[in-house]
C-alpha cells in the first residue's frame, strides 16, 4: 500500500480517534488556548481589494486674532493616507476517502479534524495581531508588539514601563476597538471571519507521485490590523512575572511600576472613552495574579462579576475600574525590554 504524505491523515490517525463502539471519540482539546481578544475584536470591510486605506488629520490650520482694519493670513489643514494591508491565512486539508468511511461516519471524522484548524487559525491570527512583523515575513499583518516597541517613538507616550529588566517580561494591553479607533479589516467584496469550503473529492498525489481519492477542505481567513488612532492602544510592557507573582520587586504593593498603578495611568492615556470599547489583555498567569488581588482588596478598583459569555454561558468576568480584563495565552513571558 502506498504510504501517505505525513501531513495528511493516515490509518492510525484513524485508530486513535475510535471510541471502543466504534464511533468517533470527543477528543480531549489540550492544545486550545484562551485567545479572549476575537470577542472584543471590530471587524470592518476594508475599502482596497488588499486592506483598507484611511485620511488622518496631521496639521491643524493657524488661526490668528486681528485688529479691526486688518487681515490675516490663509492658512489650511494637511492631512496624510495610510494603508493597512490584510494577509491571507490559510490551510488544506486531504482525507482519504476510504479512510474517512471505515466507521461509517465520515462526516463525524471530518469535523473532528476541522474543528483542530479552526483552531490553528484562531491562535495564527492573534499571534500575528499581537506579534506580526511584515519585515520579518511580509505574510504577515503588522502586528501591536512590532507597532509599540519604542519609548522614544511617536507612540512611546502610550507605552508605559513595568520595570521589569530580566528574561521573564510580559504586557498588558488595554485596547480602544472601534471602526475610528483601531479594527480588524478585511478586503473589500470579501467574506468576513474564517471562511471553511468543502472542495469535494478528487484524485490528488500522495508523497511518490501516485493518485489516490481524497476529501478536500479549505479553509481561509483574510484579515489585518488597522491602527486608525494610535492613542486607543496602550501597552504596559517590561511586566517582570516572577515579581508579580512574589509581588516583590517592581511589583511590590508600594513600587510605583505596580501593575495596578500602571493600569489605571493607561486608562487616562485614552483621549475619549465613551467612543471605543475597551479592554484589558493580559496573559494567563497575570490575569490570575489580578483576580488574586481582586479577592483581597477591599475597595472596588478590582472586582469579580456575574457575567455572560457571547454564547450566553455564565462565568466571573474580571473588571479594572469597570473595564473588562480578557485571557490572552499567545501573549508571552519572555519579552525583550521595551527601551
Amino acid at each position: 500500500m502506498t504510504t501517505l504524505a505525513t501531513n495528511n491523515s493516515t490509518l492510525a490517525d484513524w485508530s486513535k480517534r475510535q471510541d471502543p463502539d466504534g464511533k468517533i471519540a470527543k477528543i480531549g482539546e489540550l492544545l486550545n488556548q484562551s485567545n479572549e481578544i476575537l470577542e472584543d475584536a471590530v471587524f470592518v470591510e476594508g475599502n482596497l481589494p488588499t486592506g483598507h486605506r484611511f485620511t488622518l488629520r496631521t496639521g491643524l490650520p493657524t488661526v490668528y486674532y486681528r485688529l479691526l482694519g486688518q487681515g490675516v493670513p490663509t492658512s489650511k489643514s494637511t492631512t496624510t493616507q495610510v494603508d493597512e494591508a490584510c494577509g491571507i491565512l490559510e490551510a488544506r486539508s486531504y482525507i482519504d476517502v476510504e479512510l474517512a468511511k471505515l466507521n461509517g461516519n465520515s462526516a463525524a471524522f471530518r469535523l473532528s479534524e476541522d474543528s483542530a484548524f479552526l483552531e490553528a487559525m484562531n491562535q495564527t491570527f492573534v499571534s500575528n495581531l499581537l506579534n506580526g512583523n511584515p519585515a520579518l515575513d511580509p505574510r504577515q499583518i503588522l502586528g501591536l508588539m512590532t507597532r509599540y516597541s519604542s519609548l522614544s517613538a511617536g507612540n512611546g507616550q502610550n507605552i508605559l514601563d513595568g520595570g521589569g529588566s530580566g528574561t521573564d517580561n510580559t504586557s498588558v494591553w488595554l485596547i480602544g476597538w472601534g471602526d475610528d479607533t483601531i479594527a480588524c479589516p478585511f478586503p473589500k467584496g470579501s467574506t468576513a471571519g474564517l471562511m471553511h469550503q468543502d472542495l469535494g473529492e478528487e484524485s490528488v498525489p500522495d508523497s511518490n507521485g501516485n493518485y489516490y481519492q481524497a476529501l478536500r477542505t479549505l479553509y481561509q481567513w483574510k484579515n489585518g490590523l488597522m491602527v486608525k488612532d494610535w492613542r486607543y492602544a496602550v501597552r504596559i510592557g517590561n511586566i517582570d512575572v516572577s515579581d508579580l507573582v512574589g509581588q516583590s520587586g517592581t511589583q511590590a504593593a508600594t513600587a510605583a511600576t505596580a501593575l495596578i498603578n500602571l493600569m489605571s495611568r493607561a486608562i487616562d492615556r485614552i483621549p475619549f472613552p465613551g467612543k471605543c470599547r475597551l479592554a484589558f489583555y493580559a496573559n494567563r498567569t497575570v490575569y490570575s495574579m489580578l483576580r488574586i488581588a481582586a479577592l483581597n482588596k477591599s475597595q472596588n478598583a478590582l472586582s469579580i462579576e456575574a457575567a455572560l459569555s457571547q454564547f450566553g454561558t455564565p462565568y466571573a468576568l474580571t473588571k479594572f475600574q469597570g473595564i473588562p480584563l480578557r485571557k490572552v495565552d499567545q501573549i508571552g513571558t519572555a519579552e525583550t525590554r521595551v527601551t
